[in-house]
C-alpha cells in the first residue's frame, strides 16, 4: 500500500472529473440525509456527477431520485438496474455511464462528510495511485450493540487495509477509470466480497497501487439488533468462502464447542467479577461487561456463514466496459 505524502499545492489544483456511484435498494428513508451530504460537498460542483442507481426497489426510491435530479443544484443522474438484484450489478450500471476520470463509491446509508471528495481525490495526483480508500466511522449509536461495534471499530478500513492482501470497502472507495478498463468491473452476480475481489484484480495487474486517505470520512450506522448483527457477520462469513474460492484466501478456523465453553466459563468466572468491580469504580460499562458474549455471537454467525455458503457459478462472471 502506498503511503507517499501528497504535495498539497499540486493537489489543490488537481480537480479531475469525478463520478460518484451509489447503489440503492429501498432507500427511501436514507435518501434525504444522503442527498444533503452530497449537497454539502466542497468539491467543485461542475466537476462531479452523482449516479444514483435504483436496484429494483419496491418503495419510492426511484421517484425521489428523479425529483431530486430536477430540484437540486448538483448533477444527479437517476439510473435503474432491474435485471440483477445485486449492489455490484447496480454499481456496474453506474460505471458504464460515468464520465469521470475517477469513479467513487459509497452506499445509501452512508453519510459523507463535506470534505470527503476533496480528501479522497487528492492522492490521485500521483499517477501510480489506482485505488484510494477513505475512512468509515460510526454514526452516533444508542443501543448496546452499536456501542460495542463502535468500540471494536467494526467498519473501519484499517481492518481490511491491514490484511496481507489489503483492500478498501465500497462504502468509501475511489478507483481510477483506466484500472477498471484494464481489470474489469464488479462481478454482477456476486452478493458479497466484491470490494476485495475488484481491488485484488486491479492490484494484480501490477500497474499501480492502493492509497489510504484517513481524512476522507463517511459515517455509517452500526447494526442495532441481534438479528441485524447476525446477518452482518453471516455475510462476512459468506464473503470469506467466496474469496477462498475466487482468490484462494484462507478460510477462518471454526471454534470448537470446547473452546466456546472455555471462553464462556472464563468470562463468567474471571471477566464478569473484574468488570463489575471496574463498573462500580466508574471505569467500565455494560459494553465492557458483555464484550466476550457478543464477540462469541458474531464469531458463531461468521462461522455459520462461511460453512453454509457456496459460490454460485454465475458469480465467476466479470463484467467489462
Amino acid at each position: 500500500m502506498n503511503h507517499q505524502p501528497v504535495d498539497t499545492t499540486t493537489a489543490t489544483s488537481f480537480l479531475p472529473m469525478v463520478s460518484v456511484v451509489v447503489p440503492i435498494y429501498n432507500g427511501e428513508a436514507d435518501l434525504p440525509e444522503l442527498i444533503n451530504c452530497l449537497l454539502s460537498q466542497t468539491y467543485p460542483k461542475d466537476q462531479v456527477e452523482y449516479l444514483l442507481v435504483d436496484n429494483n426497489s419496491s418503495d419510492r426510491t426511484l421517484t425521489i431520485l428523479k425529483t431530486s435530479a430536477e430540484n437540486y443544484p448538483i448533477r444527479i443522474r437517476p439510473l435503474s438496474e432491474n435485471q440483477i438484484q445485486s449492489s455490484y450489478a447496480a454499481r456496474n450500471t453506474g460505471i458504464r455511464v460515468a464520465t469521470g476520470e475517477i469513479i467513487v463509491f459509497t452506499d445509501a446509508d452512508c453519510r459523507p462528510q463535506p470534505q470527503w471528495l476533496n480528501s479522497l481525490i487528492q492522492p490521485f495526483v500521483n499517477q501510480e495511485v489506482l485505488i484510494v480508500a477513505g475512512e468509515i466511522l460510526a454514526l452516533p449509536g444508542t443501543t448496546l450493540l452499536e456501542q460495542h461495534a463502535d468500540r471494536q471499530e467494526t467498519l473501519s478500513q484499517k481492518h481490511t487495509l491491514a490484511y496481507s492482501r489489503p483492500y478498501g470497502q465500497t462504502a468509501n472507495l475511489a478507483i481510477r477509470r483506466i484500472a477498471l478498463e484494464k481489470a474489469g468491473l464488479f462481478r454482477p452476480y456476486l452478493t458479497t466480497g466484491g470490494d476485495a475481489d475488484i481491488c485484488w484484480r486491479i492490484l494484480g495487474e501490477n500497474i499501480g497501487c492502493l492509497e489510504f486517505a484517513p481524512n476522507a470520512i463517511v459515517q455509517h450506522r452500526h447494526r442495532a439488533t441481534l438479528q441485524e448483527l447476525q446477518s452482518q457477520w453471516r455475510r462476512y462469513g459468506r464473503s470469506n468462502r467466496y474469496l477462498h474460492e475466487l482468490h484462494g484466501v484462507n478460510l477462518m478456523r471454526e471454534m470448537t464447542a470446547k473452546e466456546y465453553g472455555y471462553r464462556l466459563a472464563r468470562w463468567l468466572l474471571k471477566e464478569v467479577p473484574r468488570d463489575i468491580k471496574k463498573a462500580i469504580a466508574g471505569k467500565a460499562t455494560l459494553v465492557d461487561l458483555l464484550n466476550t458474549p457478543i464477540g462469541l455471537f458474531t464469531a458463531r454467525a461468521r462461522a455459520a456463514g462461511q460453512r453454509d455458503a457456496k459460490l454460485p457459478e454465475n458469480a465467476k462472471i466479470i463484467d467489462r466496459l
